[in-house]
């Protein structure tokens, strides 16, 4: 069991409505001891999760910490270029050994814990304890004490196009496979360069992470949330674009094509918050952009099962990891990405349009806090359930992002994960 504490079966804790995955119980959102159930089944079951970027690892001894759920992880770069994530806890008292965020490491020193340097190397084996053999003949650990017996949890790591994913579970599908052939395609397109930080931020989200999740596979919210996108038709529902999942329905795309908006009765009377055809920038040039795909997709939204999320919004391409924080907060953290192989110009437009995005982006900043009107909204009616019926009751994908199909697609995979 996880840190947080369940002392109650799931099936308990969990009754499912009925109506499948187009009704949510709204204690799912709130429960801890819920909580502490996924993070057995579903972060330390069989699901890959996003652990950083192998550009930020490139020489050996490299290190990143990260989280997958609730548990601290060290991702690691092995002297023969291989990636290793191991769970940052000593054995010895569970002290967590690597507190910085990054650094490097060598072979001589490896991974001090900082309580009582006890060392472990690059795969995680037990490798010193400080006076082992005690002080002048006393003291010590036992003669029959076997450091190999002890050593750090090791994940299972697999790359994609320099993401890093890794695994508790050695019963997981291989990533690609886990994937599936639209996510994996879609991934390889995206990022088709040699990966090259622009910036880093996070934030912390009052509200539950599975909130964020479906968010950000709401495929019709953009156009009613964030009034950026419809006043200079970045992303409407009335330009071409559709909503992609794997065979499975655990993932999903959503895609506009800009420049492709025929009108629409409800945009044009002023029903949505869209602003007059003369309200203008000060500074066109913010949204100036280049069309960077052969398929003329300029909005894109790849989310992965339980909690990554790859974006291209115009051409500020991004990951998005959503870390859990308890039952009602979660952090997100994005990372900005451009290639290496970028002229200086296609740098600058990418960081500018950086300012779409993130905490304060001008069409992000909305979802930094719905999903705390959400959870304020529930407080007091758990017995109640969210209603997910937009573009029917199925799941799969669709010609059309006005559907809610990717979210039940995720609670599929929810409760596929947790067997409610």
């Amino acid at each position: 069991m996880s840190q947080a504490v369940a002392t109650r079966p799931l099936k308990e804790l969990v009754t499912w409505p009925a109506e499948g995955y187009t009704r949510v119980p709204f204690n799912v959102f709130s429960d801890p001891e819920v909580y502490a159930w996924e993070q057995d089944l579903i972060f330390r079951g069989p699901a890959w999760s996003f652990l950083g970027l192998d550009c930020e690892i490139s020489a050996a001894g490299d290190y990143i910490t990260t989280m997958v759920g609730d548990t601290p992880v060290i991702v690691v770069r092995r002297a023969d270029g291989g990636i290793n994530a191991l769970v940052n806890r000593c054995v010895h008292k569970g002290s967590i050994i690597c507190f910085e965020p990054k650094g490097k490491r060598d072979r001589r020193h490896n991974f001090v814990c900082p309580y009582h340097n006890w060392i472990y190397d690059f795969d995680g084996n037990l490798t010193s304890i400080a006076f082992e053999k005690g002080i002048q003949g006393k003291g010590g650990m036992p003669g029959d004490f076997d450091k190999s017996r002890h050593k750090l949890t090791r994940l299972r790591v697999e790359t994609i196009r320099g993401l890093v994913f890794g695994t508790f579970s050695e019963a997981t599908a291989p990533l690609q496979e886990y994937l599936g052939p639209e996510m994996v395609e879609h991934i390889e397109r995206t990022l088709y360069g040699k990966l090259r930080i622009l910036g880093r931020y996070s934030q912390l989200m009052h509200n539950n992470w599975k909130l964020y999740v479906e968010n950000s596979r709401d495929n019709y919210h953009p156009s009613l949330l964030h009034a950026f996108f419809t006043t200079f038709k970045l992303n409407r529902l009335s330009a071409e674009g559709g909503t992609r999942q794997d065979a499975r329905n655990w993932h999903h795309i959503t895609f506009t094509k800009r420049f492709t908006d025929q009108g629409d009765q409800a945009y044009d009377s002023g029903m949505i918050r869209a602003m007059k055809e003369d309200y203008g920038l000060q500074d066109p040039t913010l949204i100036d952009q280049w069309i960077e795909y052969p398929d003329n997709i300029t909005n894109s939204i790849e989310s992965i099962m339980p909690g990554f999320v790859l974006h291209q919004i115009l051409n500020s391409l991004g990951t998005r990891q959503v870390i859990t924080r308890g039952p009602e907060k979660c952090e997100l953290v994005w990372t900005l990405l451009g290639f290496e192989e970028d002229s200086e110009e296609k740098t600058r437009i990418r960081v500018k349009h950086g300012n779409l995005v993130g905490p304060g982006g001008l069409v992000s900043m909305e979802d930094g806090e719905i999903g705390h009107f959400v959870q304020r909204g529930i407080k007091g009616d758990l017995d109640g359930m969210a209603i997910i019926e937009m573009g029917g009751r199925d799941v799969g994908s669709m010609p059309t992002r006005a559907t809610e199909t990717s979210v039940r697609g995720f609670w599929k995979a929810y409760r596929e994960m947790m067997n409610v």
